[in-house]
């Protein structure tokens, strides 16, 4: 075969690609390249080539032992200066390498790493009792938790010495320094070539770093040695007394030093990594979360976890397996040819000298090895499906002879440690929005990952303890209930009641707090506010349930999936007898065969399982009213009345009505001097508008994110914004507050400042939603303070038969009707309790982070107008927010994934795409063109893409057309308009879905060649461009003498959704 050129990005004079490669992340932009320049490249950096091997079926022909050999790559080497030749840095020709490597072989096998069990355990059982005395709200860092666990591990196991990591805050020094020392071991690879001079201070922290590591070694090291009569069979204990069988030597000091640092640093990052990693991903995937938990139930039991067990374990093993395949801490390794112009897969020719780096971020995700290679399935990690994965498709341990050496130990400890977990413990995310998020040192975790541990079968951290141990509990220490009712915070004594939420934006969750402080006034306090995950196995039989939830296209929300997955595995019909409950849910019909599934389900379930339905299902339907007004019309008039009869009926005391306002204000006329927490996390770089002069005006931004966030095309940046200033200054003006008022809020069940003096602005401006509409309730409340007769009557009659056309209709908020009926006297709290608070909004990436990984953009249009309410103009929060922003001015945002099938296709060279697009809803197609231009300049070749978009006419909102046309020149994608103004000039498609009829001979030849359909815009032309496509189809099979019904046609097109075919849509 004629040899094929390796592509490599351009580099400059002296520091060649250092550039290209980020110094704090380098994996990601390894993962960049790969995405741009193919399944190879070459790099040269100062001192080294590196070629980088990114499909299986390069990593596969690179682990061939017989031509290649690992040999430290530029960071190993200066690892090096720390693990000296222990074996993981040592060079494979070194001599004490091989009698290290032959005399501990012994002690890793299979009864060496049996024996170290108990101590494992101990460590293990010392990480569950610390989460267990925590209790079930401690914010849990998994990395840091699991770090400590096994460094402790390593060291007891394999050295009889004890961290005791956790009973301290403050850990060792070893790990502090460990973790420094690698840190700066990358960094140095990064070093621009001048003296030595200008590195003096960085020198002589590693080299403190390295003075603390090689201390600990050596303390441990002599107090072994001064103990002449210790019997210990540990992996020091081979060091010392072991030979090796082909020489005769004994290991020396050195020798020893460097595997004892070796041991305490590879022996415990990779499976701290592995642990947070797989309980990262369990938690996200909730029914092979329940699959993982039935394991350990059915086979351990309740009683104490032994040594036999550990092989009873196949799913968690799958597991493990699988996290390590989605996320190796060791995600690239290096070999270097034994011959010069070695042919790569016998067709990329690499030098002798360059070192090979097989990134396994990649070769682990190849759709050629593993079907939805994204998607977390521990079933293929099964032992069956595990040994038929072709040689080389899965290799975290390493390669061949230089594989990890303690991976039998590492597999004991990480099953030990599940099954402890999931024997005693649930788990839900601490911050339910969270996404993973790489922190690299030597090693990949996850980074600021956060959770919660709640103790199953109604234990307590003593009974736990003793569970554990395999001893009985002491009568006297068991838990006696002291019953249901306790004082409230405003001292009335209230019935306890649970309210739980599942919630992704947040509305659900903010309905949920807005219960909880009714229900004060109806004589119960909420002792539980939780999410719905925490409540799984501990609902309780005492008091009323209300369950709050949404649905995302027949999905459940992020920290509602566990909840939703348990009700529906279980078998036993009494289940959750005792239990009362009541449901709302939140949907939009637009979602016709999801809509309120999730609710519709758990309503169901929770009957099913004997539970006892307090009031009917409520529902609220975004496409047709506020979710605020539903929420309030289903309390009022189903489920309080609901709860009261039903507490009737069972023969209960009526409870103390109370009517007050939650929330105390004082006012103050200082200025605040209070400090502000820095929340910006991102800052705009470039804002520009994209329409012409005239035109509704669309505007673009570049922000730049905060350090550690990354997005792929097609995914949504969330903004914070606040409410436009013309409204907070209506606000201040109706309350009497001058611009440097400050205010002190006093209460409970609050997301806002409590406690503490804060500028009124503050609150005003980012924490309530001031253009909330109002709801009924708010308007009878105003009503009921109103001193003018003729506005209490006026009020009365718009929260009657005049509410929809008069409040919703116009979108009348709490304000203008303030401004309206000056006899209003409101006191702020009042105001401030009604509100809801401040909600994020979310937009579509515009952008690629193959154009930079730091940048995301989002185009959006201004809203603005007459406000329909009469009184004023009416700015949209957020594009206000957004068109008032300029470059260097910073904002609070986030990335959220899409939906997975809203990603670009794994396979850029074989997949045709067809993206339908109008008005600003071209910008994640902006994002896919950006990414396949980027792919195109770096030499790849990819499958024909055609944009269809929408808009007015031609120069004046033709959105992005300048560089659309550079896209189009390069091969990235041909564009197609529709013109609404002048159709004449579209071929006569007036819209989007018109333009998709004329061209449907082209949408039926890329159709046919397997390509994938992206639909983005507002839900009218959605529906457009799905009778259009249906129409294609029909025609399609009338012309091949077939007959395809209108009911057959909407089959096909619901059975390829999230297939074939993707949409975002909004209103």
């Amino acid at each position: 075969m004629t040899p094929v050129p390796i592509p490599q990005p351009p580099g400059l004079p002296f520091i060649g690609n250092i550039a290209d490669i980020d110094a704090v992340r380098s994996i990601e932009s390894f993962k960049a390249l790969a995405n741009k320049y193919g399944e190879i490249y070459r790099l040269n950096v100062p001192g080294a080539s590196l070629v980088v091997a990114t499909t299986h079926e390069l990593v596969d022909d690179a682990c061939d032992e017989k031509r290649f050999k690992k040999v430290p790559n530029n960071v190993l080497q200066q690892i090096r200066a720390g693990l000296g030749d222990g074996l993981f840095t040592a060079y494979i020709e070194s001599p004490s390498w091989g009698i290290a490597h032959r005399v501990l072989m012994p002690a890793f096998g299979p009864m060496g790493i049996r024996d170290m069990f108990d101590e494992m355990k101990d460590v293990g059982t010392q990480l569950a009792l610390k989460w267990a005395r925590h209790g079930p709200h401690k914010r849990i860092l998994a990395a840091q938790d699991f770090t400590r666990l096994t460094l402790d591990t390593i060291a007891l196991c394999s050295m009889g010495y004890r961290f005791n990591s956790f009973y301290s805050e403050q850990m060792h020094p070893f790990p502090d320094a460990m973790t420094e020392f690698l840190l700066e071991s990358g960094r140095r690879t990064q070093r621009l070539p001048l003296p030595g001079i200008f590195y003096k201070t960085q020198d002589a922290q590693f080299q403190a770093q390295i003075d603390v590591m090689r201390e600990t070694a050596e303390e441990v090291l002599k107090e072994r040695v001064a103990d002449v009569g210790n019997q210990r069979k540990d992996l020091l204990a081979a060091m010392l007394k072991g030979r090796d069988p082909v020489t005769g030597e004994k290991m020396s000091d050195q020798s020893i030093i460097d595997n004892l640092i070796t041991f305490l640093v590879a022996g415990h990052e990779t499976t701290s990594g592995m642990l947070s990693y797989a309980m990262y991903r369990l938690i996200a995937n909730p029914d092979e979360y329940r699959k993982v938990q039935r394991e350990v139930d059915e086979v351990v039991g309740k009683g104490p976890i032994t040594a036999n067990h550990m092989s009873k374990l196949p799913y968690i093993s799958a597991v493990l397996r699988e996290a390590l395949r989605l996320d190796s801490p060791i995600p690239i390794f290096g070999v270097c040819p034994l011959e010069d112009n070695t042919l790569l897969a016998g067709k990329y020719p690499v030098h002798k000298g360059e070192f090979v780096q097989c990134l396994l971020s990649t070769s682990h995700l190849d759709p050629k090895v593993f079907e939805d290679p994204l998607v977390f399935k521990p079933e293929r990690m099964l032992d069956e499906n595990f040994n038929k994965l072709p040689k080389n498709a899965w290799k975290p341990f390493g390669n061949g002879v230089r594989a990890c050496i303690g991976r039998p130990f590492a597999w004991q400890e990480a099953v030990l440690v599940m099954a402890i977990l999931f024997q005693n413990f649930n788990f839900v995310l601490a911050d339910a929005d969270y996404k993973l998020v790489h922190n690299q040192t030597l090693t990949m975790k996850p980074d600021n990952f956060y959770m919660r541990a709640i103790l199953r079968d109604g234990l307590d951290p003593v009974q736990l303890e003793h569970r554990l141990a395999g001893t009985e509990v002491p009568l006297s220490k068991l838990k006696i209930s002291s019953g249901d009712v306790t004082p409230t915070s405003n001292g009335v004594r209230g019935q306890h009641m649970t309210v739980l939420y599942g919630s992704n934006s947040g509305t659900c969750e903010n309905l949920a707090q807005r219960l909880a402080m009714d229900a004060v006034s109806h004589g119960y306090e909420v002792t539980t506010l939780d999410c719905m995950d925490a409540a799984v196995e501990r609902l309780p039989k005492d008091q009323p349930i209300v369950v709050i939830t949404a649905s995302y296209e027949g999905q459940p929300p992020d920290n509602a999936a566990h909840f939703v997955s348990w009700i529906s595995s279980m078998e036993d019909k009494q289940a959750l007898r005792g239990s009362s409950y009541a449901v709302f849910g939140c949907g939009h019909h637009d979602w016709a065969q999801t809509f309120h599934r999730i609710p519709k389900l758990v309503d169901t379930k929770l009957e099913e399982l004997g539970a006892t339905r307090i009031a009917d299902l409520g529902v609220a339907n975004a496409a047709k009213e506020d979710m605020f007004v539903s929420f309030e019309a289903w309390e009022d008039d189903v489920f309080w009345p609901a709860l009261d009869a039903l507490r009737a009926k069972e023969g209960g005391e009526s409870l103390q009505e109370m009517k007050h306002a939650p929330l105390k204000v004082e006012v103050s006329k200082l200025r605040s001097s209070m400090q502000k927490n820095d929340v910006e996390e991102g800052k705009v770089v470039v804002t520009r508008v994209l329409t012409a002069d005239g035109e509704p005006i669309k505007r673009h931004i570049d922000i730049q994110l905060p350090p550690g966030t990354s997005y792929r095309p097609g995914d949504y940046l969330t903004v914070l914004p606040v409410n436009p200033k013309n409204t907070v200054q209506r606000t201040m003006r109706r309350f009497g507050l001058s611009w440097d008022t400050t205010v002190k809020i006093n209460g409970a069940g609050t997301r806002l400042p409590t406690n503490e003096l804060v500028p009124a602005h503050s609150i005003l401006s980012g924490f309530v939603e001031l253009a909330q509409p109002a709801t009924r309730r708010n308007v009878l409340a105003l009503a009921d303070i109103a001193t003018s007769e003729a506005d209490r009557d006026a009020l009365k009659n718009l929260a009657s038969e005049s509410y929809d056309a008069e409040i919703i209709a116009k979108r009348v908020s709490i304000l203008d009707l303030l401004e309206t009926y000056p006899s209003i006297d409101l006191p702020l709290g009042n105001f401030l309790t009604m509100l809801p608070q401040m909600r994020v909004r979310q937009y579509s990436i515009a952008s690629s982070p193959l154009a930079d990984p730091q940048i995301a953009s989002i185009s959006f249009s201004l809203i603005t107008g007459r406000a329909n309410s009469g009184r004023g103009s009416y700015s949209g929060v957020a594009s206000t927010y957004l068109d008032g922003l300029e470059a260097g001015d910073r904002l609070r945002v986030s990335v959220r994934p899409a939906h997975a099938a809203f990603h670009l296709p794994p396979t850029p060279e074989q997949t045709p795409l067809i993206l339908v697009a109008a008005g600003t809803g071209i910008a994640p197609f902006r994002g896919f063109v950006q990414d396949r231009a980027a792919m195109v300049r770096a030499g790849r070749k990819v499958a024909p893409a055609v944009l269809y978009h929408g808009c007015r006419e031609a120069g004046r909102d033709d959105l992005y057309a300048e560089e659309l046309a550079e896209w189009e020149e390069l091969g990235a994608v041909v564009v197609k308009r529709a013109f609404s103004r002048r159709p004449e000039e579209s071929g006569g498609a007036k819209y989007v879905q018109d333009l998709l009829w004329v061209d449907r001979e082209r949408f039926l030849d890329m159709w046919r060649r397997g390509a994938q359909l992206y639909v983005c815009g507002s839900r009218k032309m959605s529906k457009g461009v799905e009778k259009v496509v249906k129409s294609i189809r029909q025609e399609n099979a009338k012309a091949r003498g077939e007959r395809l019904s209108d009911e057959d046609a909407q089959k096909w097109w619901d059975e390829s959704r999230n297939v074939r075919y993707a949409t975002d849509v909004f209103d």
